[in-house]
């Protein structure tokens, strides 16, 4: 369970450290509020368009496939924001995150249970979300000093290399015999 804590934490300061900044993001390329939300509804139509295919596939297959394209996909994708131009791009490039945030998130959730025991589970998943909540604030305030000191771009650029990290923590976790 300590190498599904760690990696997700890790997984989710990558991916923290863009979310709050995305609306700026748009706005950069000529978008606005809609365009805002055309993304973000883009990108959680696709996800959920695919949860139930990766939660049967993460079933048959193990989770740490999953949490392995989800970080390593990730890490990819994000390398293509700073070369946007246009918001067709961004629209694109979410619906393809949508896809591979589903493969995080559902084998993710698939995993607690799989590494959690009948009237423990509460605590188990309570520790884990107490760090990865943790993980989630930090990234929000390094996103902020990140984009005072440098640029908006750079932040796609480190998060993709915290992503692929976290994806080499992923590799350490054993999965359990269901």
């Amino acid at each position: 369970m300590r190498w599904v804590i760690i990696s997700q934490s890790i997984a989710i300061l990558g991916s923290s450290l863009v979310f709050p900044f995305y609306l700026i993001f748009i706005k950069e390329v000529g978008g606005g509020f809609l365009q805002y939300g055309i993304s973000y509804g883009l990108f959680t139509i696709s996800s959920s368009l695919v949860h139930i295919i990766v939660g049967k596939w993460s079933d048959k297959l193990g989770r740490k496939l999953f949490l392995l394209i989800g970080s390593w996909g990730m890490a990819f994708l994000l390398l293509f924001f700073p070369l946007v131009t246009d918001v067709w791009q961004v629209y694109a490039l979410q619906i393809i995150l949508g896809i591979i945030g589903a493969a995080q998130k559902t084998s993710e959730k698939a995993m607690l249970a799989d590494f959690t025991e009948r009237g423990n589970r509460g605590v188990t998943i309570g520790k884990y979300h107490f760090w990865t909540s943790i993980f989630t604030g930090l990234a929000v305030m390094l996103g902020g000093l990140i984009i005072d000191l440098f640029t908006l771009d750079i932040i796609f650029y480190i998060s993709s290399l915290i992503l692929f990290i976290g994806g080499f923590f992923v590799l350490k976790i054993e999965e359990t015999e269901n």
